[in-house]
């Protein structure tokens, strides 16, 4: 026990230093951009040939300079912060990165502090990790969902658009009007991107690739090809709305048909934890050497790793993409 107090108040410490160290880095380069900022003031402006040339946009992964240089050098932390821009929240990857470990950090001290189990206590320190991913996760899955029951809707007005002897690119603005969320905004990036200089084709593009949708990349394939070798435009995008809503129908008949597994995964992921409840409340000396002997506490692991694997399979079983 003296040990576990002596690793926590470490940890703690650690914290502490950690973030007193990030706040004042924070502190001195926002002195040093004021000052860079009044320098640049005092003089004319000098453009270079590469700004005007080109049009970059700096995505800054954190707000901390020391830590946003860190993850750049890093492919891994851009591909998480388009996971975290489609899930549409307004975090930085840095940031993220620092919740997930303050996250694993505190429920290691409670665990470690309340079950006097180290093996409990990294259990529990990877949970931590793990929950802000599955936070962000299921945003992600239920901003594409909203996004899917929008998108027929938006190919529909912006058929009627182009009929109607709108530009496709006017047409584009029309769908960001009137259409709801998600839709309306990914379809005002896509607007604005070729607004401010981008070819359509890459605006498309970025567009499949911010939602990586089948409905969204056969979307945008069906425009590349109407530009480059004709055709009646609205005529593909209606076609291409009635597909996508009679795969709507099929989902929902596999729904139906896997509703039996659904209810056996929900009931065994369910199950142990309330008889294990249940028998703590009504036998507390039988269920109490799971958290005091090793050997329970180790196979209270297990079991939980048991669980995790068990809910993964079942959850491949009764997923059929369509």
């Amino acid at each position: 026990m003296n040990n576990l107090i002596a690793a926590a108040v470490f940890l703690l410490i650690s914290a502490a230093v950690f973030v007193g160290i990030l706040f004042y880095d924070r502190r001195r380069s926002y002195a040093r951009l004021l000052q860079e900022r009044l320098a640049a003031a005092k003089e004319a402006p000098k453009p270079s040939v590469k700004e005007e040339l080109e049009l970059l946009r700096n995505d800054v992964l954190s707000e901390i300079p020391a830590l946003d240089k860190l993850l750049r050098s890093s492919k891994r932390i851009t591909v998480l912060q388009e996971f975290l821009d489609q899930a549409d929240l307004n975090w930085k990857a840095g940031n993220f990165l620092i919740i997930c470990g303050m996250t694993s950090v505190f429920l290691f001290l409670i665990t470690a502090l309340l079950m006097d189990s180290l093996a409990i206590a990294f259990g529990a320190a990877s949970l931590g990790l793990i929950l802000p991913y599955a936070y962000v996760s299921f945003r992600r899955t239920r901003r594409f969902d909203k996004f899917e029951e929008v998108f027929p809707e938006a190919l529909d007005t912006l058929a009627r658009a182009v009929r109607a002897g709108h530009a496709f690119t006017t047409a584009l603005e029309l769908v960001a009007a009137e259409t709801s969320q998600p839709v309306a905004s990914e379809f005002r990036k896509t607007f604005e991107e070729q607004k401010y200089g981008l070819p359509v084709r890459d605006a498309l593009q970025n567009m499949a690739r911010r939602i990586p949708l089948i409905d969204t990349k056969f979307f945008v394939t069906a425009v590349m090809l109407q530009r480059e070798t004709g055709g009646n435009l609205g005529e593909i995008l209606d076609n291409l709305s009635y597909v996508i809503r009679e795969r709507f129908k099929i989902q929902r008949q596999v729904k139906v048909h896997t509703a039996q597994g659904r209810m056996t995964m929900m009931l065994l992921m369910a199950l142990p934890p309330t008889v294990c409840t249940a028998m703590a409340t009504l036998v507390p000396d039988f269920v109490r050497p799971l958290f005091v002997d090793p050997v329970g506490q180790t196979v209270l692991v297990m079991a939980g790793a048991l669980q995790i694997m068990g809910y993964i399979l079942i959850r491949r079983v009764i997923r059929i993409q369509v």
